[in-house]
């Protein structure tokens, strides 16, 4: 009775895979992909209706997308996130990595883990070896910082401190050693920078009212720059005042030059006033 229960079961179950085949044909032989254009597109060399690219034209991947229960081909320049290529002569194909990895470069090698798992040294593991921690962010095992580090290279190298502190080659301080200032933007120590000023100039000639003749006292004048300006703690500049310098000085007393014209005019005068009276003289004599 149980042999005859049995043989009816499998019976029943050759029956709906006959018709699962049957229908599966028609599938094939009436239903093309939507928008499908004759002849083989998308870098395919090669392909069908119902699975797409069967090979794929040179330096492209092969990727096998799922469609229900069925399985398309597709050409591509490289694989999605979470497979990895293999190249051959004959094919090149995408190959799904680890279960742990969300993306990999080889299937032994993570470059990203799924979420639960952390990346050390191209494994995912779900826990950290001793001295590393879980870095929930990255999915990835990192060294345990100091108390005052955010982010570090090691146990010892700060790359980004905690709120309210400031870093100092790969420190954290409180506040900026000697001859460091507080950089409230990049939240580091930051050298100080004092004021720098460049050499004396030269005197200026001795002048009076902007002129340079015609007076025996006057003033010269010299001045400097100033080459570097402080950050906010650094030594400051000296006033305007400290930047140039005058003193007296004692002319070699010249006329100018227009001063020198008038006095030849006032000597001609004096000539023709003498020849006007030597001439009246004459008169007076006749």
């Amino acid at each position: 009775m149980q042999l005859q229960l049995i043989t009816f079961v499998l019976f029943l179950h050759c029956m709906e895979y006959s018709g699962c085949q049957q229908h599966s044909s028609r599938h094939r032989q009436h239903k093309p992909l939507p928008g499908n254009l004759p002849g083989c597109q998308g870098g395919c060399q090669t392909c069908s209706d119902y699975n797409g690219c069967l090979s794929c034209k040179p330096r492209l991947f092969m990727f096998l997308e799922r469609s229900g229960m069925r399985q398309i081909g597709v050409c591509m320049p490289s694989c999605p996130q979470g497979f990895y290529g293999t190249r051959s002569p004959d094919r090149n194909t995408c190959t799904k990595c680890r279960l742990e990895c969300d993306s990999c470069f080889n299937k032994n090698f993570c470059t990203r883990c799924r979420a639960g798992f952390f990346l050390h040294q191209g494994k995912c593991q779900e826990s950290c070896p001793e001295g590393l921690a879980r870095s929930d962010t990255h999915r990835e095992c990192v060294h345990q910082c100091p108390l005052e580090c955010d982010v570090c290279v090691n146990s010892e190298v700060c790359t980004l401190c905690r709120p309210g502190l400031y870093l100092l080659s790969g420190l954290c301080h409180h506040a900026c050693p000697q001859d460091f200032e507080p950089n409230d933007q990049l939240m580091e120590c930051t050298p100080q920078v004092h004021c720098e000023l460049g050499e004396w100039s030269d005197w200026s000639p001795c002048s009076r009212s902007g002129r340079t003749c015609g007076f025996k006292w006057g003033t010269e004048t010299r001045s400097r720059g100033i080459l570097q300006h402080p950050t906010p703690l650094g030594r400051p500049c000296p006033p305007t005042a400290q930047t140039s310098e005058v003193k007296d000085c004692v002319a070699k007393r010249r006329r100018c030059p227009g001063e020198a014209g008038g006095g030849k005019r006032k000597g001609s005068g004096r000539r023709n006033r003498n020849n006007r009276r030597d001439k009246e003289t004459q008169e007076c004599d006749f």
